[in-house]
């Protein structure tokens, strides 16, 4: 009979030793991966179109001509300008067209290159030059032989703008993603674990969970990449890694705390593991099934790299929550209390021990908490007014980036000198039979400089290239393809050129494609946003039991959101200089802020619910907050820190997501997750968990001890008193 109880607990004391080795040949396998994404990763914009949009059938419609193999990439001549512009450009346009005359055959150039074409004002030459569009990592020295051609032209200074130039400055941009990104996100959660735990063993312990998680997540990502199940941009991959490094760091805070506790009540480490696995796998669950189902809801988006980041970032929070659940406890049951050295967690302490931050906010929401919940309202209402004011109708081509960069100083010596439109014109394609009604029909709509059908040699004027029926017809507008000038006139020519009777116009391009984009956007805003409140109220109503908590939780992040662009619309125009965002950034914001911010008021209302059932709401509230502020204040600390991170990347949407996401996490933690909740819990009472259990605990609910006092909200005599990490 002995014999049976002692082989069940050695085989419970190899699964630890089972899991730690599993997780060692992940991170020996798979954790390479996490360099390797940029293989799959492509950066075209052009592949990343609204499903359903005008635009995307264009592109389709002009496979028929050849033209949507093409990365048309801007050749700019300038002349100084204390020279004599005319003679000087006139001289310089022979010489630029036989260095135009050496291109083809460059490997990436595809069919003939137009001649060098003057700006009115007689300073300056530009060409266009088609590339193929998967050139990849070669386009950089495909746009160096052009550029070394072109400076044979004496005189002139040479510039490349287009498309072909932003894409090459944008995979300049994305090539920190790897590197630089990790090392900065990695090492800023080490510095601030090492200062929350104190100890040097733990916080290696966590990143170590954190990079193996990240290794499975992108070697999952990169094979379904590379089946085409899934794409992936520079974008997905910067956030991808954020995201789980953040997330799986947050898990193990909650996780450790537990163990933590268990540690200092002097239970061994195996029986402290299972205590903390079994009160704390809830609420890690529950949190990485409301961010991952939030983060899927995105494939409810028309735009593909909408859809691409639901089933990608759904991927990396499983990935962190198992590492979290499985990885972290095996290590903890190696290491025992050997993992907090040179600390040591502290036994319970009695009544009235618990003098910290969290024990005085605590005492301040209970004196005052309609005066509390009030007051942080009214803070985050104010904040809220201003998030109107945040333009997300796109970023002008000299945004894109934060620093200089060649293409963009090149677009705008090109604006100085040519249409804004010029050399990335709108497409449009109709029936043969309009072509002249389709032409005078563009040149007579405002906003457009000109327009022309596009002949057999790919270039616009002549006899035009006539398709199964269809013509190309090329339109220059005034304005830069990518002002809201420019999709205003976009929006103008397709009601006009709709209008013509058999002409079955389709209009595309650029400044199409951003203008679908937008329009698309804003729709998905209007679908998805209700589904991820959908999706967390449920999760929330099922962990809780209740249907008024789910609710009040919910206003209170989505509050949140708001507050946080009304604040992030002041700062990026006022601070940071930027005139608008990307129309994905307030969606990407409010499933970021909105799942993350509910995973701490799951925390921390999945262990007042737990202090209610013995203690009362009122105490349990206070007991909640105590108890779980120092280990989630951590936690909002750590995610903000690494979405922060994201800012090392030159690019204005990570810049502009690292700023919303690491502001609102912050501004959730301190502000709505330790006083407004908390105060409005307070106030509303045991009506609060409507229609659970809870809601009909007895108003006098004040725990006593064993003299008849009451009991401090702080005293961790109670076994379930958490500590925080120290």
């Amino acid at each position: 009979m002995s014999t049976t109880p002692r082989r069940a607990r050695t085989l419970v004391r190899l699964v630890p030793l089972v899991l730690l080795a599993v997780w060692l040949g992940v991170g020996g396998l798979l954790g390479p991966y996490a360099g390797r994404l940029g293989e799959v990763a492509t950066n075209d914009r052009a592949a990343f179109l609204p499903r359903s949009a005008e635009s995307t059938e264009a592109v389709a419609e002009q496979r028929a001509f050849r033209q949507d193999e093409t990365l048309p990439a801007i050749v700019l001549w300038t002349a100084p300008a204390d020279a004599a512009a005319g003679a000087r450009i006139a001289d310089s346009r022979a010489a630029a067209d036989r260095a135009l005359a050496s291109l083809p055959g460059t490997p990436g150039v595809v069919g003939r290159v137009s001649p060098a074409i003057p700006s009115e004002d007689g300073a300056a030459l530009e060409a266009v030059v088609q590339l193929r569009p998967d050139l990849g990592t070669a386009l950089p020295d495909t746009l160096d032989r052009i550029r070394s051609a072109a400076a044979r032209v004496p005189g002139t200074t040479v510039q490349l703008a287009g498309p072909a130039a932003s894409q090459a400055d944008l995979a300049d941009a994305f090539s920190g993603i790897d590197g630089l990104l990790l090392v900065v996100a990695l090492v800023t959660v080490l510095v601030i674990l090492l200062l929350v735990y104190r100890s040097v063993l733990l916080p290696l312990i966590v990143i170590l969970g954190a990079v193996f998680a990240l290794g499975l997540a992108c070697a999952v990502v990169y094979v379904l990449a590379d089946h085409d199940v899934v794409r992936v941009d520079g974008q997905i991959q910067g956030i991808l890694s954020i995201l789980v490094i953040g997330a799986a760091t947050d898990y193990a805070l909650l996780v450790t705390a537990r163990f933590r506790e268990e540690l200092a009540l002097g239970e061994d480490r195996f029986t402290a593991v299972r205590a903390a696995l079994r009160r704390s796998w809830g609420a890690v669950v529950a949190s990485a099934a409301t961010v991952a189902l939030a983060l899927l809801a995105l494939l409810f988006s028309d735009l593909t790299n909408n859809r691409a980041l639901g089933p990608v970032g759904a991927i990396g929070i499983c990935c962190a929550a198992l590492s979290a659940l499985t990885f972290l406890p095996a290590a903890l049951v190696l290491l025992g209390r050997a993992a907090y050295w040179p600390a040591k967690p502290r036994p319970a302490r009695g009544p009235g021990a618990g003098e910290g931050v969290w024990h005085r906010v605590a005492q301040l929401v209970d004196r005052s908490p309609r005066k509390v919940w009030a007051v942080s309202l009214a803070a985050l209402l104010a904040c809220a007014a201003f998030a109107p004011a945040l333009n997300s109708r796109g970023v002008p081509q000299d945004e894109i980036f934060v620093n200089a960069v060649p293409s963009v100083a090149a677009q705008k010596s090109l604006g100085a000198h040519f249409p804004g439109g010029s050399g990335n014109p709108t497409v449009v394609v109709a029936d043969a039979g309009a072509l002249d009604r389709v032409v005078a029909a563009a040149k007579d709509t405002e906003g457009v400089d000109s327009a022309a059908g596009v002949a057999s040699s790919g270039r616009p004027g002549g006899k035009a290239l006539v398709v199964d029926g269809r013509v190309l017809v090329d339109v220059t507008l005034t304005s830069a393809a990518d002002s809201d000038e420019a999709k205003a006139t976009v929006a103008r020519l397709r009601t006009t050129l709709h209008a013509i009777p058999g002409a079955h116009a389709v209009v595309g391009g650029y400044t199409a494609q951003q203008y679908d984009t937008l329009r698309t956007a804003e729709r998905d805003r209007g679908l998805i946003v209700p589904v991820v409140l959908v999706i967390i109220f449920v999760i929330l109503t099922v962990l809780l039991r209740s249907l008024l908590m789910p609710a009040l939780l919910v206003a209170t992040v989505a509050l949140n959101f708001l507050a946080t662009l009304g604040v992030s619309a002041l700062v990026f125009r006022h601070v940071f200089g930027f005139t608008g965002t990307e129309a994905s950034v307030p969606l990407y914001g409010f499933v970021f802020l909105v799942a993350l911010g509910v995973d701490y008021n799951i925390f921390l209302m999945s262990r007042v619910r737990e202090e209610s059932m013995r203690h009362g709401v009122r105490q349990g509230v206070l007991r909640g907050l105590v108890s779980t502020g120092g280990v989630i204040t951590s936690a909002g600390v750590v995610l903000a820190a690494t979405f922060a991170a994201l800012g090392v990347i030159p690019l204005a949407f990570l810049v502009q997501i690292a700023f919303i996401v690491a502001f609102g996490v912050l501004l959730d933690t301190l502000v709505v997750r330790s006083l407004l909740v908390p105060a409005l819990v307070l106030d509303i009472g045991a009506r609060a968990w409507w229609p659970g259990r809870l809601s009909r605990t007895p108003a006098a609910d004040t725990a006593r001890t064993a003299d008849g006092a009451p009991l401090d909200p702080a005293d961790p005599a109670s076994k379930t008193q958490e500590h925080a990490p120290r």
